[in-house]
């Protein structure tokens, strides 16, 4: 805690001196002031934020244990105020400034997700800060996905799509100075990041006036509703902002005894003694009021449905040995076909180990090693020795990214029967690399590494 606050201090000196603030700084008021924009744009939020914080409080109170760990990665603090947002782009250029406004930010792309497989014409990426201090300092993520286009069959349709597309401008030209500003000078200062935040977030509010007509919008639609809400608003309208709970069950019972239309299904594992990577659930989306432009210039009323909330609980990070075991488990309870889903679920996961010690013993999780004052570590002490005698604490490393079926479920679930078309095409990371203007990061690697540099740190070259 005091060197975050000799950190805070430090950055508060330099913006009181016009030297550029930190990139941790933007971001925690950027995903403030979204957060604060998302509920009065849609109340439901702020009603599941409620109920999140609520089940949070409880779940700590019941469980020391529990409290610990959280308090290891970052504390109280960090999960009241852990958040993801969901935004879809219809253009590579729109990506590829995307890319320089979360940098930012301190937020980069990690790992490829391909939703056209589950039958979304999208793939995708999530910004996000990829070291330990950052992400304790605020851990918001943008899952971020680029339409694709050539997914849309209908020839005239998709080249009327690409010439709306083409169109629009999603980012002003204040931002666009602030960009250019940043990559020269290595930052901004405190009054420049307040205005990159204003203008960022007109970039991702809700506008209710579409771009297009009522007839245009509904062929859109037709062919598939995400690509008529990626092409016929002025910009990327956030859809959700996702709070983490460390109970999604408990939430998702309180949503139903609300009265708020639940998802049937809560996406991921099984419920689990020792969560593992990342489940979520979603309220339903809002049908919300929009004008079409008419041939004379009047608005005609209308309707779209696309924004909804959700909810996340994140486990521990798995490595590939873990994530392979993971994928088979899943498909065999979703090849079952089953009336029950939940119960195949639970069986087919029975195979997973289900404590930290045999998670980290067999080496399917990644963990954080913390050497612990005042006890005398033997130079020809093995890890597992060192963590048995309570010289060294293994910290489960909390999973910071996406599962790429479960994205697709809650996608799906919110954009009704269209959705569930499939489509031929493959995936193509590398076309989305080239739109993007970089690599994505591979999340493994990152875990990897962190599990790595804390091994250093006790004198361990590695996990044996």
């Amino acid at each position: 805690m005091a060197n975050q606050q000799a950190t805070d201090q430090q950055a508060i000196e330099d913006a009181r001196d016009g030297l550029p603030i930190s990139p941790d700084a933007i971001r925690a008021y950027f995903a403030a002031a979204m957060s604060e924009m998302y509920r009065r744009e849609v109340p439901l939020y702020g009603t599941l934020l409620d109920i999140v914080a609520t089940v949070n409080r409880r779940t700590l109170e019941a469980d020391p244990a529990l409290r610990e760990r959280i308090e290891a990665e970052g504390g109280i603090e960090r999960l009241s105020v852990e958040r993801h947002g969901a935004i879809r782009l219809g253009t590579a250029e729109e990506l590829a400034t995307c890319r320089r406004l979360f940098a930012v930010m301190g937020m980069e792309p990690v790992g490829y997700y391909d939703l056209s497989v589950a039958g979304v014409p999208v793939h995708s990426t999530a910004f996000r800060p990829v070291t330990v201090q950052a992400l304790s300092r605020c851990p918001f993520r943008i899952f971020t996905s680029l339409l694709r286009l050539e997914l849309i069959e209908d020839n005239a349709l998709r080249a009327e799509a690409e010439a709306i597309l083409a169109r629009r401008r999603i980012f002003s030209p204040a931002l666009l100075d602030l960009l250019d500003t940043a990559e020269a000078g290595g930052g901004l200062t405190e009054a420049q990041a307040e205005r990159f935040v204003s203008e960022a977030l007109e970039t991702f509010r809700w506008h209710p006036d579409t771009t297009v007509s009522r007839e245009t919008y509904e062929r859109l639609n037709a062919a598939h509703r995400l690509i008529a809400d990626v092409v016929c608003f002025r910009g990327p309208h956030i859809n959700h902002l996702t709070p983490r709970t460390l109970d999604i069950d408990a939430v998702q019972a309180e949503m139903i005894a609300r009265g708020i239309p639940a998802k049937a299904v809560i996406e991921g594992p099984p419920r689990r003694a020792c969560p593992i990577l990342l489940r979520q659930t979603s309220f339903t989306a809002l049908e919300e009021q929009v004008a079409f432009q008419a041939a004379d210039g009047r608005s005609v009323p209308g309707s779209h449905t696309a924004r909804f909330g959700e909810v996340e609980q994140r486990g521990v990070a798995l490595t590939p040995a873990g994530r392979a075991l993971y994928d088979r488990l899943l498909d065999e309870a979703r090849g079952a076909d089953p009336v029950d889903y939940a119960a195949t679920l639970d069986r087919a996961f029975a195979a997973f180990p289900d404590d930290l010690e045999t998670l980290r013993g067999e080496g399917l999780a990644y963990f954080r090693y913390l050497g612990r004052p005042h006890h005398r570590v033997p130079h020809y002490a093995t890890l597992d020795d060192l963590v048995q005698s309570g010289a060294v604490t293994a910290v489960p490393l909390t999973y910071e990214d996406f599962l790429p079926v479960s994205a697709a479920g809650i996608f799906q679930s919110n954009l009704g029967g269209g959705a569930s078309a499939h489509y031929a095409a493959e995936a193509s990371r590398s076309a989305f690399e080239t739109a993007l203007g970089t690599s994505v990061a591979d999340e493994s690697a990152i875990y990897a590494a962190q599990q790595a540099a804390s091994l250093r740190t006790i004198g361990i070259d590695g996990p044996g």
